[in-house]
């Protein structure tokens, strides 16, 4: 069973939410938080497995709630009104491993916390890459020594997790199984003292191992 904090300080959004995932199997809603510094108290209290966080929020936003959330086992999934949202880049940067739009179809929602409870990310090809692309431009540039603990094969990964590809897909690419390249990116993870997937594909634009708008 995933059991899940919804933190939105909409009353209708968390009842439409609660609605949406209790109706399956493997899904349950454990509380709701109003705002950030509920949803920090509750997350500590409980720690559930995913919280779905609305970013603006009275008091304590949910960018400052996800930093303090995701020091722990509980995985962030960041909900937004715009897909390009400075606001949802700072999330991610901080440990979210994705974010859904509010108007995202059921499936989909469903599918992130499935997706972010098995401690994935939610990176489509699509959104969530143009996302990190648009905002990684304009950001201070990170030097490239910070990913100076990595092997030349660490690189190699790395480089393919940026474009949002699956370890299955970098298995196929880089021709190894998908248990080594799992292998590989959690000694990334361990190394760059990340918490998920969603922190390498930044650290891979901001350092500038993989430039925006370009893929190896």
């Amino acid at each position: 069973m995933i059991t899940i904090l919804l933190a939105d300080d909409q009353p209708l959004v968390r009842a439409g939410l609660r609605a949406l995932l209790d109706t399956e199997d493997d899904l349950s809603v454990v509380a709701e938080a109003a705002d950030g510094l509920e949803a920090v108290r509750l997350a500590g209290g409980l720690s559930p497995d995913v919280v779905l966080m609305d970013i603006r929020m009275p008091g304590l936003d949910g960018l400052e709630a996800t930093r303090r959330i995701v020091s722990g086992r509980t995985r962030v999934v960041v909900v937004t009104t715009f897909d390009l949202d400075e606001y949802v880049y700072e999330a991610l940067r901080s440990g979210a491993s994705g974010f859904l739009v509010k108007d995202a179809e059921p499936a989909e929602i469903r599918h992130a916390v499935r997706v972010a409870a098995r401690g994935d990310a939610m990176l489509s090809p699509g959104v969530t890459r143009r996302l990190i692309e648009e905002f990684a431009a304009r950001s201070g540039a990170v030097s490239a020594d910070r990913l100076a603990p990595l092997t030349g094969r660490e690189r190699e990964v790395l480089v393919q997790v940026t474009q949002g590809l699956t370890n299955h897909q970098i298995a196929e690419r880089l021709v190894m199984s998908p248990a080594t390249v799992k292998t590989h990116v959690n000694r990334m993870m361990s190394k760059l003292a990340v918490h998920d997937r969603a922190q390498l594909v930044v650290l891979g634009y901001e350092t500038g191992l993989v430039r925006p708008g370009r893929h190896a």
